[in-house]
């Protein structure tokens, strides 16, 4: 029997690949979940065996010359299996630009670093974290300076690269630009015409049982499958798994329904886009996400443009009657409306409104920067981030808990990841453009609970579209325009300054 042929071959390296990933992926999501905090040292051992045995299956001299033989006949291949090759072979040059004794190192750290930031944030405490925060920054700017120099980019550009493949800092720095010039005024205009019709507070408890009830009845009518997915709580939310096998979690508050709520339905963004890449291609490296920006650009287009709407809210109301029994003018929709657009300098960037979330983000940007270029010292932390949340916001945090500590994605070495949050938003702005000029009638569709609408678009436009595509070329290819801030800040200003409050 002749052997299969070199691309068919890495196409079988790569269903393995893709099943170490999905057990490092369900590690991570127990380790949050439900792992004893005793056990980081132990789940740290285990992660990094696994990620040991990625990087060789990866890295192995058998793989490059199946690479190299199915690039000298890349003629016979498709367009989606050329864009599939592309991506073996990002990866591939990725993988053996990093040792894998550093990323054995990298993978005990940063399990053990998650473990000591939940417990400095929960004591208060950042000298709990800081070394181990020193530990994994130390390692990340190794891998940065290794990456950088194999792929021919400034350290910080191959992170960035990292999660969101061919953005670079100047990319980011570009939209980063346009909205520092026009958000302060923007922020100080939308709370002077807001003082004028403050919202009703909604005063009360919600059981932790009944929110959970109403946020499975939301992510199960905007499509999310439990059958193929799982809904849990952690210190913070996050979307894990592969596709057809999916974790969200949230984080429930007693007395507000909607943060719970809608930190559920911005990782039900995720999921969604995680769930519906192209099924023939999932266990291969064009049938995933197109990078972390565009991840961003799903959930945050479903928590901010589309939970965030009279006409979710229309359809929300009865049941938030039914789960809570609530009734009065707290819970007319135009004051559901009015309290989910308020917008406040606060401290917490999950709990954010659309105005200020985007400066929460241009600080961590700046300050991870710092830290990589070493401009910052890690036990200065606590104090930069204060001053800078006093200099963009106007608040300076009581506590570290709610400062430098409300963050996981350092503990677990994401540096080059927080710029994606507000790319990802210029991106949600300019898809939701363009499905309104599609769908005239948008908004009735969600008023009545219909969102097969706007999951059919993003299904067609984003997830089916895999990684076959790069992230400019493919928001190009769904809007008709290339990247830009200008679609989000016409939205915010539409929404905050020029319409009714």
């Amino acid at each position: 029997m002749s052997a299969s042929p070199p691309y068919k071959q890495l196409e079988q390296e790569w269903q393995r690949l893709h099943a170490f990933n999905g057990a490092l992926s369900l590690l991570r999501w127990d380790a949050a979940v439900m792992m004893p905090r005793g056990s980081a040292d132990v789940r740290g051992e285990q992660l990094a065996a696994i990620g040991i045995e990625h990087h060789q299956l990866l890295t192995s001299p058998k793989v490059s010359r199946l690479i190299d033989r199915a690039q000298a006949s890349e003629g016979a291949l498709d367009d989606w299996q050329k864009a599939n090759l592309r991506a073996m072979r990002r990866q591939r040059d990725r993988a053996i630009a990093t040792p894998v004794s550093l990323i054995s190192r990298l993978a005990v750290a940063t399990s053990v670093a998650e473990v000591r930031w939940a417990e400095a944030r929960q004591r208060n405490d950042f000298s709990l974290f800081a070394p181990h925060l020193e530990e994994v920054l130390h390692l990340v700017r190794d891998k940065a300076a290794l990456l950088g120099q194999a792929l021919g980019l400034a350290p910080y550009d191959a992170l960035v690269d990292e999660f969101s493949p061919a953005l670079s800092a100047s990319d980011i720095d570009a939209v980063f630009k346009l909205l520092s010039r026009r958000l302060p005024t923007l922020i100080r205009d939308a709370i002077e015409r807001q003082a004028q019709t403050p919202p009703l507070p909604l005063v009360g408890r919600f059981a932790p049982g009944r929110q959970r009830q109403l946020i499975t009845e939301v992510m199960k009518a905007l499509g999310f499958p439990f059958d193929r997915g799982r809904l849990d709580e952690s210190e913070h939310p996050f979307t894990e798994g592969v596709p057809g096998d999916i974790r969200v979690t949230t984080r429930l508050d007693g007395a507000d329904p909607f943060t719970g709520l809608l930190a559920a339905v911005h990782e039900t963004g995720h999921a969604l886009y995680d769930l519906g890449v192209p099924a023939p291609w999932r266990t291969q490296p064009v049938g995933r996400d197109r990078g972390i920006a565009l991840e961003e650009s799903q959930s945050l287009l479903f928590e901010m443009l589309l939970c965030r709407s009279r006409a979710f809210l229309t359809w929300l109301k009865p049941l938030l009657e039914k789960h809570f029994g609530v009734s009065g003018p707290e819970w007319e929709v135009d004051n559901l409306y009015r309290r989910l657009t308020r917008v406040e300098r606060s401290m917490i960037r999950v709990d954010a409104d659309e105005l200020t979330y985007p400066l929460h983000v241009m600080l961590r940007y700046s300050i991870e920067r710092d830290l990589m270029d070493g401009r910052l010292a890690v036990r200065d932390l606590p104090e930069a981030w204060n001053q800078g949340m006093a200099d963009r916001l106007e608040v300076r945090p009581p506590d570290d808990a709610r400062g430098c500590l409300q963050d996981v994605h350092w503990a677990n070495g994401s540096f080059g990841y927080f710029p994606s949050y507000v790319i990802g938003a210029a991106i949600a702005a300019q898809l939701f453009d363009s499905l309104r000029a599609q769908a005239p009638d948008l908004d009735e569709q969600i008023a009545r609970g219909d969102f097969s609408g706007l999951a059919g678009w993003l299904a067609t436009h984003v997830h089916g579209q895999g990684a076959r595509l790069p992230l400019k070329d493919l928001v190009k290819a769904a809007t008709g325009k290339p990247l830009t801030a200008a679609a989000m800040l016409r939205h915010l200003e539409t929404k905050y300054v020029e319409a009714t409050p």
